[in-house]
């Protein structure tokens, strides 16, 4: 299951402050900010597909997420590898290098992110 657009930019506010109340979560976003309705639909719909809990305080909900940033990420990225890539690495690697404007430099840091990769293997 995937998070809407939405949902994932309401995500990205929780997965930084780690737990939170409404109030927080709407202090997250940057003006015009959206309506309190809209943040609780959205968190009801993201509790609902197993990505946020909460705990209660009285009538508060504090909210968390059960899914780690890093898993939610690699499971869309390697979705994108099988569905774009023929389930390819280096098809998706060609193209990430081909075809984004990385610098000299940040190649060469993917350069020594792989050689150390493959130092591990």
């Amino acid at each position: 299951m995937q998070l809407s657009k939405t949902e994932e930019q309401l995500m990205q506010h929780l997965w930084k402050l780690e737990k939170a109340f409404m109030k927080d979560l709407l202090n997250a976003f940057e003006d015009p900010k959206p309506a309190t309705t809209t943040v609780a639909t959205l968190l009801k719909r993201m509790t609902d597909k197993g990505f946020v809990a909460y705990k209660l305080y009285g009538k508060s909900r504090e909210y968390y997420p059960l899914v780690k940033k890093k898993d939610y990420f690699s499971k869309h990225v390697n979705g994108l590898i099988k569905n774009f890539f023929n389930d390819s690495a280096s098809q998706f690697a060609s193209f990430f290098t081909q075809e984004t404007d990385l610098s000299k430099n940040e190649l060469e840091d993917l350069k020594k992110i792989i050689d150390s990769e493959l130092k591990k293997k």
